[in-house]
Parts: C-alpha cells; sequence; structure tokens
C-alpha cells in the first residue's frame, strides 16, 4: 500500500524542500519545473478537496491560497509534523491512497504529486474504484507523477540514469511501482472516469481524470 516507503519518508523529511528545489543534482530532472507542476496541479482543481501525501505542504500552500478547503492525508509522522507546522489548522490525517478515513463533507477533488507510483498497479485500481465510488459525476482526480509513454520510453530511462551515473536515480525507479501512461489510462476508464495526460518534464505527467 505504499506503506513500505514510510522509512525512506521519516529520513527524507527534514532534507525534502532542498530536493525539489533543484538543489540536488541527481533528481534535478524529477523536480524541473516543480513550481510548475505543483500549480498545474492546483489549478486544476476545485471544491473541497482531499490531498493524499501531503508531505511537507507544498501543494497544500498552494490550494490554500486558491481559497480551497483541504483535507490531508499522510502516512509518515515526520511530514505531518512539517505540514503540521506551516498550517496548525490544517486537517490532517495518518493513512495512505488505500488506508483513509471517512469524510462528513463531499469531496470534489482528489489531489496528489509525486505519490501515486507507491501503490502496485493493481493497488492503484483498487484505490481508483474507491475513488470512483467517493466522488460524484464531474468531480475530478489530479495527479502529478512519474510515469512513462510506454515500456521502451521507461527502459530508456533506465539507461540514461544509468549512463549518468546517477545510481540513486535508477534504483528509485527500478524498484518503485512506476507505470506507463497506457496502463494508467485503463485503470481509470475501467472505473469511470474520462482521463488525459500531460507531460511536464521528462519524468512528470499531469494526470486529469474527470468523473462519468
Amino acid at each position: 500500500m505504499g506503506r513500505e516507503f514510510i522509512d525512506l519518508f521519516e529520513r527524507w523529511a527534514e532534507s525534502y524542500d532542498t530536493t525539489v528545489s533543484g538543489q540536488d543534482e541527481e533528481y534535478r530532472d524529477v523536480f524541473k519545473g516543480y513550481s510548475h507542476i505543483l500549480t498545474s496541479v492546483a489549478h486544476a482543481s476545485v471544491g473541497n478537496v482531499l490531498e493524499f501525501g501531503v508531505g511537507t505542504g507544498n501543494l497544500t500552500a498552494i490550494l490554500l491560497d486558491k481559497g480551497l478547503n483541504v483535507i490531508g492525508v499522510e502516512p509518515s509522522k515526520a511530514m505531518r509534523e512539517k505540514a503540521t507546522e506551516r498550517f496548525p489548522k490544517l486537517t490532517l490525517f495518518d493513512g495512505d491512497f488505500l488506508d483513509f478515513p471517512e469524510f462528513d463533507d463531499s469531496v470534489q477533488t482528489i489531489v496528489s504529486t509525486y505519490a501515486f507510483h507507491h501503490l502496485t498497479d493493481s493497488e492503484k485500481e483498487v484505490a481508483i474504484r474507491k475513488y470512483s465510488q467517493l466522488l460524484s459525476e464531474n468531480d475530478k482526480i489530479v495527479f502529478a507523477d512519474t510515469a512513462f509513454q510506454n515500456e521502451d520510453a521507461m527502459k530508456q530511462m533506465h539507461e540514461k540514469v544509468k549512463s549518468q551515473g546517477y545510481l540513486n536515480l535508477l534504483q528509485d525507479l527500478q524498484t518503485e511501482y512506476y507505470t506507463t501512461i497506457p496502463v494508467l489510462e485503463k485503470l481509470f476508464k475501467n472505473n469511470g472516469f474520462e482521463v488525459a495526460f500531460t507531460q511536464l518534464n521528462d519524468f512528470v505527467w499531469l494526470i486529469e481524470a474527470i468523473k462519468k
């Protein structure tokens, strides 16, 4: 359920914002245009927003600045503490993409950045099915995450980062559950969503899925 990566985020909490700012050369291309990526997700969001993988609260900040009501879900205690320091009034739960509390208010948009790949493809489908039941017609899911055009593109990226000597990034790409656009398209369509994909950098795609 992605919980196997919690220790990573417990350790990463202190330096996460340094990494996403582009100061870590190995991950610079992954987070290229980071502010634009977050803004793109926020721009597509409406109504009451359920955010998975709040982290230190970077997307949360933009959503709140837009005047949206945000409910946060984050499995890492260290990350929750960081986000709570920034937003003491934020409603923030210990949970993950598959295990989260019921909410009194309806949700119009479900968002996440750099996190959905922590689920296997089969877990992704379970999650999307849950969200289909939670959302009403024309409500939406807006994710930004690393994915690949196809299997060949994934292999080519593995070879590229290996040739650059980025062995930590290579290990991440090979051990976490990154998937392809055709797989994601099938998962969303099979669960009642119309979905569109926009590539935002060499790694990250904006995924906009509307409940039909």
